[in-house]
């Protein structure tokens, strides 16, 4: 009689015991297998997951109350986020990679159309005669200037082995309208292809570039408040985001490393006005992703600063001369005497002196030049601008300006061995009256090239630059070759009246001069690309 398998069991127990530990070897060897194949992991933290950047041994600004790459609470709009201050040997990527342009030659700027010929709509800066006019809206001098980083505290910068060398693939960059939904970065041209080596970089467009701003009102301290259009509110970003586009090439964004690499042990100066500081602030804050300079001025004296790049021996000159030569300033005790008294045949030795301790020069002014003024000459006053004076002849505005860069253009053909730039006229953008009547600069875009513009004086300054400059140009072929270069950037600028503070300079509340400023750049902005410019010119 068969037993059942149980009763079997129940009679031979090793067997029963034999059989269950063949059914547990079984069961367990898979789950062994499968935990020593796929170990448990604890879930990985992404610094894309938290609100702040993991923590590196940088210096952070103590007057921040955030990492470099968040928003202060005390701003109304977005602004995108920076990357953290990595040193770029320990990123795999970063939206801040910096093109690297290879060397190539670029003609001589072509001749081209005056741009008084676009269609006009409004001349936003009369030219009376026998009238006096409100001075045009410029802050004095010492609020021109970039503070000094031994007075602050500022972040280290990157710690670059090269900033050339990075990859840039992934890393993505918040957009301006949503802070949570990324924007792939796209890397921009690097270089002017050898067929390109004869485009013309002053005639072009401006198109969207989503890699831009390469730094921020919370990663530069050389920012001064009128020009930090984030802080007071501003809403929108979108100005931040456009690159100068020649019509025959791609220009390469401003690389820090390359040009801090080509002036080495050497000396840069600007001379002029409050835009001429615009863009000595935005070369420094371009500059900072590399290197932070030192105070080296020789004096408290904030109309001429100096700064030292120590690992690149490169010295940095700010020298103030709105009028570029020299002049006197009102009296403020004689209200009688409210005019500057220009000497339209005298060097203004303030920066003339300097010319031999510098290798590079660029030199830009004209706002300046809407003042009333009297003009001297030969020690002797020879007329006026806006005066209103009796037995005195009224001039007009291209006979002082004209005379005063042509003196200033003399000084450095005469006097200067290095290489020159003259930055031509960067326009105002008032809309809707002049600055003391209620003009705004409201747009949020850059114009397009079939728009139309409305264009005033502005362009009558530019084309005494184009003249005086080709004077000049003839001259210095018959002397020991030509050390002057012009960068034509007034029509890019013309395009860009979305890029100024307006309103978002100060305080909504607050009462000051200019209440809406349409003459300084937003930093960031479109003076950036000024020195994008600047840098290839020198290459070339």
């Amino acid at each position: 009689m068969e037993l059942p398998l149980f009763a079997i069991l129940q009679r031979t127990p090793r067997v029963a015991v034999t059989l269950a530990f063949v059914l547990f070897l079984l069961t367990i060897f898979p789950a062994l297998y499968s935990l020593l194949a796929n170990p448990i992991l604890p879930p990985s933290i992404s610094s894309s997951e938290t609100d702040h950047p993991l923590e590196t041994n940088h210096t952070r600004l103590s007057h921040l109350n955030s990492s470099a790459n968040q928003i202060p609470s005390h701003l109304n709009g977005p602004i995108p986020a920076l990357t953290e201050h990595t040193p770029s040997r320990h990123r795999k990527s970063s939206f801040h990679r910096i093109p690297t342009p290879e060397n190539g030659t670029i003609s001589s700027p072509t001749d081209h159309t005056p741009l008084r010929q676009r269609s006009s709509s409004s001349d936003p800066i009369p030219s009376p005669k026998n009238t006096t006019i409100p001075a045009p809206p410029h802050r004095n001098s010492s609020s021109d200037q970039s503070p000094s980083p031994v007075n602050s505290p500022i972040p280290a910068p990157l710690n670059h082995t090269s900033l050339r060398h990075q990859n840039s693939s992934s890393d993505q960059i918040p957009s301006s309208d949503d802070l949570s939904s990324p924007v792939i970065t796209i890397p921009s041209r690097t270089r002017i292809r050898d067929d390109e080596q004869r485009c013309d970089l002053f005639t072009g467009e401006w198109v969207p570039n989503k890699e831009a701003p390469y730094y921020t009102n919370t990663t530069c301290w050389a920012i001064h408040e009128h020009q930090n259009c984030m802080k007071f509110g501003r809403p929108d970003t979108e100005f931040m985001r456009w690159r100068w586009k020649p019509d025959g090439c791609d220009l390469p964004i401003f690389d820090p490393q390359e040009f801090l690499e080509m002036v080495r042990g050497k000396a840069m100066g600007f001379v002029g006005d409050s835009i001429s500081r615009n863009q000595v602030q935005s070369l420094m804050c371009l500059l900072s992703r590399v290197e932070y300079p030192e105070d080296i001025s020789s004096s408290p004296d904030t109309d001429f600063k100096v700064w030292n790049y120590t690992s690149y021996n490169f010295t940095l000159h700010a020298m103030w001369s709105p009028f570029l030569v020299k002049s006197t300033k009102p009296d403020p005790t004689d209200p009688k005497s409210n005019f500057f008294r220009l000497y339209l045949d005298e060097y203004d030795t303030e920066w003339t002196s300097q010319l031999d301790h510098l290798d590079y020069l660029i030199i830009s002014s004209g706002h300046w030049f809407y003042r009333p003024i009297i003009f001297y000459e030969n020690q002797q006053i020879s007329g006026c601008q806006y005066c209103a004076l009796p037995n005195t002849t009224e001039l007009p505005l291209d006979y002082g300006y004209r005379k005063a860069l042509r003196i200033s253009l003399k000084a450095i053909l005469e006097n200067f061995k290095g290489l020159a730039f003259l930055r031509s006229f960067s326009p105002q953008h008032f809309e809707g009256g002049l600055w003391n009547e209620g003009g705004d600069c409201v747009r949020t875009q850059p114009y397009r090239r079939n728009e139309t513009i409305p264009e005033g004086a502005d362009l009558e300054v530019h084309d005494i630059q184009l003249e005086e400059f080709r004077a000049s140009e003839e001259d210095g072929k018959k002397k020991n070759g030509l050390r002057l270069k012009l960068m034509d950037t007034t029509q890019a600028m013309l395009l860009r009246p979305d890029g100024h503070p307006g309103r978002y300079g100060h305080l909504q509340n607050a009462n000051v001069t200019l209440r809406n400023d349409c003459i300084h750049w937003c930093l960031p902005g479109p003076i950036d690309t000024l020195n994008d410019i600047l840098l290839q010119m020198m290459k070339t």
